[in-house]
């Protein structure tokens, strides 16, 4: 078998337009306290990559237009809806007002992992991640209806954020997918 990369212009991506009108994934993601912009504008081209509803900018985390955000969203940040909190504690609570499952991405006691997760086909999840450093602050783990765990082997058990999201969100799609 031979294999072709594809160009660009034969990728059939959608317009900024169409973007906007497809249905989007029922996932939000929280960034609490993000320190990276590097991070912020990967984290919103994989938004865009994977039709993800909407991301919460929390606390320090840094919002477009901004020149370091741009460089690794690629755009991403005028497809992807988003919105400012002071803090993740605002955002929590306004997202369980509007019904929607709270989700930290922590190791923390009692967590599930990752690939034991389950999701409900009609169910909205906010996913949160947490500063590069810290992780997400205990308040905010303390006010998840659930904490899911990367399973990791190696000496270092931690993921830069943006590698998490992709992980995560990956996982998340399938199991939505696999719910249809």
């Amino acid at each position: 078998m031979k294999y072709r990369k594809i160009p660009n212009e034969e990728l059939d991506r959608l317009s900024e337009t169409d973007f906007k009108q497809e249905e989007k994934l029922p996932v939000i993601i929280v960034l609490d306290n993000i320190r990276s912009l590097n991070n912020i504008g990967s984290v919103f081209r994989t938004s865009d990559a994977f039709l993800i509803e909407a991301i919460c900018l929390c606390g320090i985390t840094a919002t477009p237009p901004h020149r370091e955000i741009q460089k690794t969203a690629l755009g991403a940040t005028e497809t992807v809806d988003w919105k400012y909190f002071k803090t993740t504690q605002e955002a929590v609570e306004h997202l369980k007002q509007n019904k929607v499952k709270i989700v930290a991405i922590e190791q923390a006691e009692n967590s599930t992992m990752l690939h034991e997760f389950k999701c409900n086909a009609n169910e909205k999840l906010a996913l949160i991640f947490g500063n590069e450093v810290m992780g997400v602050e205990q308040e905010i783990v303390s006010m998840s209806d659930e904490v899911i765990e990367i399973p990791q082997y190696g000496t270092k058990h931690s993921l830069n954020i943006a590698v998490s999201v992709g992980v995560v969100v990956w996982e998340i799609i399938n199991k939505i997918k696999a719910l249809k």
